[in-house]
């Protein structure tokens, strides 16, 4: 689908038989067909819902598609794939579920943290990061850089495949031994319109904006998740449009358990949730 500015986002699409369309969305690095996705999409076909699994400006099958770059606070992404789900299925719900950035980035969308734009009926925000800066500086302590490292790779990789189709000009001189919070400050800023990467992390964290949420939304949530901090989640204010269910244990989406046959307590929660959400019951 075409965005206003150009650039277009590719995805996968599933029609059902429900009057519920669920829209997903990946985290930093991953595309359409991450496991969590695919998960997601399973869960949503078993209910009979339609299925659009959306990949971020250049990710996965979006390579080549778009000149800008996706970040924390594409709140204005998020509500452009709502409003055009909604002119493809007039008449029906629209779910959202956002995993880890995508799930600031929809907690923004539903709160008006950096404009208006179209919001879903619900919605489900997994392990969202809503305190950018404070996640940044959690990235870089101890064994937590190896997510860093992890995360970097895939974004210099997206860096360099722009670069590479001819969409942007090499001019983002990022060293090569930095972390994800540098790159924020070489590329992600720059790139996005930021001053810098403290004008990033202000103006894209969802957390101050939590109070204005007026949809009915649920954000998943594990005290033990390495780099999201639990406590963001008790300082700020939010709305009783939110239930906020946080898990003892769980990481960052990896929900594991024994109790499931599926062993991922996510899928189990994420189907009881969206079931709730759309019955009215939150």
């Amino acid at each position: 689908m075409a965005l206003a500015d150009g650039d277009v986002l590719a995805g996968r699409s599933w029609t059902g038989s429900t009057h519920t369309v669920v829209l997903l969305f990946h985290g930093l690095g991953g595309s359409h067909d991450a496991t969590y996705m695919n998960r997601a999409v399973v869960l949503s076909q078993s209910r009979g819902h339609s299925i659009w699994a959306m990949n971020h400006r250049g990710c996965g099958e979006g390579r080549g598609l778009a000149k800008g770059t996706y970040h924390s606070g594409r709140a204005d992404d998020i509500g452009a794939v709502v409003k055009a789900a909604r002119n493809a299925h007039p008449g029906k719900r629209i779910a959202v579920i956002g995993f880890s950035l995508s799930g600031n980035a929809l907690l923004l969308n539903l709160g008006d943290g950096i404009g208006v734009f179209e919001k879903p009926d619900v919605a489900i925000a997994v392990n969202p990061p809503i305190d950018l800066a404070r996640c940044a500086v959690k990235l870089k302590t101890g064994l937590n850089r190896i997510y860093d490292l992890r995360f970097l790779i895939r974004c210099r990789r997206s860096v360099r495949e722009r670069v590479e189709d001819g969409l942007i000009q090499d001019i983002y001189r990022i060293p090569r031994y930095c972390t994800l919070t540098d790159f924020d400050n070489y590329y992600t800023a720059p790139a996005s319109g930021f001053s810098n990467r403290e004008d990033y992390y202000s103006r894209c964290s969802a957390g101050p904006h939590l109070a204005n949420i007026q949809k009915p939304t649920v954000i998943l949530m594990a005290e033990d998740d390495p780099f999201v901090a639990v406590e963001s989640f008790r300082e700020f204010a939010i709305s009783d449009s939110v239930d906020l269910h946080i898990e003892t244990t769980g990481g960052h989406m990896g929900y594991l358990t024994s109790g499931h046959s599926s062993r991922r307590w996510l899928d189990m929660a994420l189907g009881h949730y969206l079931d709730a959400l759309l019955s009215g019951n939150i």
